[in-house]
């Protein structure tokens, strides 16, 4: 296949091998991102336009190289255009071992469940 002009339009097939993403995947992503519209033609062939080869590239970033689910990025493509967002900026997700573990204090109805548990053991043995 010859290389294209920078502005020119590619196929499905471009894009995909492009990216190394299967046909169906970025079929899968015009249904969860509506900003993501490629031209249709007769027999449904798809022309995707520089700006949705942009963001197909954005999609593609944040959900495997970033770490993003499919929601995830759908968040962060309503919250602003992608041509105002630089992906440096958008909202990472929390790691999860940076996540807080809950106070140790126990929980003032444990003392309640505890003599429910002796209880039930008690009617269990009996």
């Amino acid at each position: 296949m010859a290389d294209k002009a920078p502005g020119a339009f590619l196929t499905i097939g471009e894009l995909s091998s492009e990216l190394g993403v299967p046909q169906h995947i970025l079929r899968y992503w015009e249904t969860r991102f509506p900003k993501l519209r490629p031209l249709t033609r007769a027999g449904n062939r798809r022309y995707y336009r520089p700006e949705d080869v942009d963001l197909v590239r954005r999609i593609h970033r944040l959900l495997n190289e970033e770490g993003y689910t499919v929601k995830g990025v759908q968040k962060v493509l309503a919250a602003k255009a992608p041509a105002e967002t630089p992906v440096s900026e958008a909202p990472r997700p929390i790691p999860a071992a940076s996540v807080v573990a809950a106070p140790t204090t126990p929980p003032s109805y444990l003392p309640d469940l505890v003599r429910i548990r002796d209880r039930l053991k008690a009617a269990l043995a009996a």
